[in-house]
């Protein structure tokens, strides 16, 4: 678990400098040669910042242990960092959103520059690079904040690539597809964080295990030839696992201690699965 917060600390600390050096060299050349998607593209790299900002807060909170006034802990402070992530990203693309669509009725005034093709190739490099690091922590520890901060690196390769076809189309004096460019940056920024939200949302609002978990969770419990019954399973999220309650059903005769040692049994299995943070079994007799 300290392993993970370290990992998205970094990935947090790491995005801030790269988007900020991005930001400055997009926003310069973007306003300096009227390209709307360049100017979107250097929207997004503020965003980038605060998403990155929001990882390195949210990850820190969500970093510190349980204490009496947080029993299981603070690990849903990702999803709430997550959530404003997700709210800026939203908020972003309206904005962009109507610009993109004023600049194509009105038409682009937008100026060729080799500059605007060596930083959308900065961009995409250094946006690639950051791709692989987060992709690669996300799978290791399948932190939200992670998620979060990868697909928005991935979603700035596919950006600016599009900026940089934009760009180059300017050479046969194509102008309208900057518009474009800028339109589909937005769109594509507010599918993101929609999808981000509901992720988080869900979590705050205990959504419940998976099928495919809750499904191992049956075969266990079913795998234990005392229990006559599985009378109900209940989950709720703490952080990126899941606090569990079963309910079993056994034979009325049996003592105290048997049932008591079936139960201990049962929480060690299922608490040993990967989504599962702690697993509390009642025990119900059955005459």
């Amino acid at each position: 678990m300290e392993e993970k917060f370290a990992t998205t600390k970094k990935a947090g600390f790491y995005g801030i400098p790269g988007n900020i050096f991005l930001l400055i060299i997009k926003a310069t050349v973007g306003f300096l040669s009227n390209s709307q998607a360049m100017i979107a593209d250097s929207v997004n790299s503020a965003g980038d910042i605060f998403a990155s900002l929001m990882t390195f807060i949210g990850n820190k909170i969500a970093s510190e242990p349980n204490d009496e006034d947080h029993n299981f802990g603070h690990g849903k402070a990702e999803y709430i960092f997550s959530m404003f992530i997700s709210i800026s990203m939203i908020l972003v693309s309206a904005k962009l959103l109507y610009d993109s669509v004023i600049t194509l009725i009105y038409g682009s005034k937008l100026q060729f520059s080799w500059f605007l093709v060596v930083v959308c190739i900065i961009t995409i490099a250094t946006k690639l690079g950051l791709f692989a690091y987060t992709k690669y922590a996300y799978k290791k520890h399948n932190s939200i904040l992670l998620e979060a901060n990868m697909k928005d690196h991935r979603n700035d390769c596919i950006v600016t690539t599009f900026t940089l076809i934009s760009v180059l189309l300017t050479l046969a004096n194509i102008y309208w597809f900057d518009s474009l460019v800028g339109i589909g940056i937005s769109i594509w920024i507010c599918y993101t964080g929609v999808t981000i939200f509901v992720e988080s949302y869900n979590v705050l609002m205990d959504i419940s295990v998976d099928d495919k978990t809750k499904d191992l969770i049956l075969d266990i419990a079913n795998g234990f030839n005392d229990i006559q019954k599985i009378e109900s399973i209940i989950s709720t999220p703490v952080g990126d696992k899941y606090l569990v309650f079963i309910t079993i059903c056994v034979d009325g005769n049996m003592s105290t201690f048997d049932s008591h040692k079936l139960a201990d049994n049962l929480e060690t299995t299922v608490s040993g699965l990967d989504k599962v943070y702690k697993t509390i079994v009642h025990v119900e007799p059955k005459l």
